[in-house]
């Protein structure tokens, strides 16, 4: 019988593609989410039966214990952007992966993955940072083989960054931006997954921090978007202070609707996180030590973001019609 594994988080952005290649290695692939009636789209990444969406809560012992039953290794892709009601960061980023982690090894599964990120730091201001460094350590401490990959921010089809910015741009003239001059290091999803699967195998352990091969600040990042989608927009600098004011004014008006209106610009957390560069650190393992060639972003960004075109998908007959007429 094939091997299994289990992936919380399986059915989201990163969850999906890691998904879709242990399938394509022939594993069973057990999907855990809390919502499996919305992640029926995985079982099409293998035959029938071979991936399946199944209920679980992060937060609770005896859901994250019953689907790992019979796991042959765990990934853990389970991560918050911004607090929700019981989804804090301490929750979901430092109190699951030990949960996973620990009852991973009091079932004998000596496999596990945890899926953190660049910046994760005890230290850090910011408890999305902090968080990430105290679900590294517990996992760590139950499951010392375990393989970590911290990326930079990751980009795809399915992506919550450049679709965001690229929808920003057909409601207004400017596109604002808070730490103008901080260095991200983006990197295309399925590379993660395909780093991902190293260690499900058992090809890879250790810390590895994932950046793609080019190194860019976010002003620079928006500049290359407007170039693919052909916009012409003001890019604009919002200074921190003034950013903390609005994620302040932003963050009480979630807090005082009990979270009826969801902040969806920034928080005061992610301000904290936007101070400090999104790279690869000079001594980190990464895609080299896994033989991994990472995609360059001007190869996938076309892919996906020609939606946003003035005219779409004809934008490019248009650009054509142009030259032909002025022939």
């Amino acid at each position: 019988m094939s091997k299994l594994v289990t992936i919380y988080g399986g059915s989201g952005f990163v969850g999906r593609y890691i998904a879709r290649r242990m399938a394509k290695a022939g594993w069973r692939v057990r999907v855990a989410v809390r919502r499996p009636n919305e992640a029926m789209f995985v079982r099409t990444y293998g035959v029938v039966g071979q991936v399946e969406p199944v209920l679980c809560n992060i937060r609770d012992d005896a859901s994250v214990a019953s689907v790992m039953k019979g796991a042959d290794a765990v990934v853990n892709c389970v991560g918050v952007l911004a607090e929700a009601g019981k989804n804090t960061f301490d929750a979901v980023q430092s109190e699951g992966p030990e949960r996973i982690a620990r009852l991973a090894r009091a079932a004998g599964i000596k496999r596990m993955v945890h899926v953190s990120a660049i910046g994760a730091d005890m230290e850090s201001a910011s408890d999305y940072a902090r968080t990430k460094a105290e679900g590294e350590a517990a996992v760590l401490k139950h499951q010392p083989d375990a393989m970590i990959v911290r990326p930079s921010i990751v980009f795809g089809p399915e992506d919550e960054f450049f679709n965001r910015f690229a929808g920003m741009t057909r409601l207004s003239p400017v596109l604002p931006v808070v730490g103008a001059s901080t260095r991200f290091q983006p990197v295309y999803v399925d590379d993660v997954a395909q780093a991902v699967v190293k260690g499900v195998v058992g090809d890879a352990k250790g810390v590895y921090e994932l950046g793609g091969p080019v190194t860019m600040s976010f002003r620079e990042l928006m500049n290359l978007m407007l170039e693919v989608i052909r916009r012409r927009r003001a890019v604009v600098k919002i200074p921190f202070f003034a950013a903390r004011i609005m994620a302040f004014a932003f963050d009480m008006l979630q807090a005082v609707t009990l979270g009826l209106v969801k902040n969806g610009m920034i928080t005061r957390d992610q301000v904290k996180n936007l101070r400090k560069d999104n790279v690869v650190s000079p001594d980190a393992a990464g895609f080299d030590d896994l033989g991994i060639n990472p995609v360059a972003m001007v190869a996938v960004l076309p892919e996906y973001l020609w939606r946003f075109r003035p005219s779409g998908q004809y934008d490019a007959i248009k650009e054509s019609a142009k030259n032909l007429r002025s022939s």
